[in-house]
């Protein structure tokens, strides 16, 4: 029972992020858990446990008296972000690459499928649903929980940004930079994949 509350919740989490990071829980706006667990699809209990990380990550606002609240997109947000970000996560794609079991590295080559088909389609919500899934599968393949307690609030940040200027010029070469990533991780070469994640984040901290 245990494992199917945790697995309900993750999943209220992606939903209710998704929503966040797509700008459909729009910055600033004042939810309750009610609207969250309609938007979801998921019950109380998985929603409530979904808020509490997306309070930790820094996404949603614990207002008291008032309710809950989705954070506000600040002017510096994106630099600042940036900067710890293409400190650690060369080092993430590093570790990853060296310690991804079988069964991730084949999760990411349907990452790669997923996004290929998102720039097909023109679809910024299923290339961000892909990104997602990217960032949780490195994750899951880093060996140091630090590092990946660090990182991953920042991921979620920097995908509603994107979001919010995004255009299928960007999409398209976000895609290619991911691949690349991909590639190095699956083949096992961890200079090469620490290469390509500190292009990919350099291309995104420009745009």
């Amino acid at each position: 029972m245990t494992g199917t509350v945790g697995s309900q919740s993750h999943l209220a989490y992606r939903a209710l992020e998704q929503q966040i990071v797509t700008l459909k829980l729009k910055p600033g706006a004042l939810v309750n858990e009610r609207q969250l667990i309609d938007v979801s699809g998921f019950g109380r209990t998985p929603v409530r446990e979904a808020i509490q990380k997306l309070e930790w990550q820094g996404l949603v606002l614990v207002r008291p008296r008032v309710g809950l609240q989705i954070a506000e997109i600040h002017p510096g947000d994106h630099a600042a972000i940036m900067a710890v970000r293409l400190k650690l996560e060369p080092l993430l794609a590093r570790l990853a690459a060296e310690h991804a079991t079988e069964p991730l590295r084949l999760d990411l080559l349907d990452c790669a499928q997923a996004m290929t088909a998102a720039t097909a389609a023109g679809s910024f919500d299923a290339f961000l649903s892909a990104d997602k899934a990217f960032d949780e599968i490195l994750e899951g393949a880093c060996p140091n929980p630090f590092l990946v307690s660090a990182v991953a609030p920042l991921q979620s940040h920097s995908r509603r940004m994107w979001y919010a200027a995004a255009t299928v010029a960007k999409m398209d070469r976000s895609v290619s930079l991911h691949v690349a990533v991909i590639r190095a991780i699956r083949q096992g070469e961890g200079a090469m994949a620490e290469d390509a994640m500190a292009e990919l984040l350099a291309y995104l901290n420009d745009g």
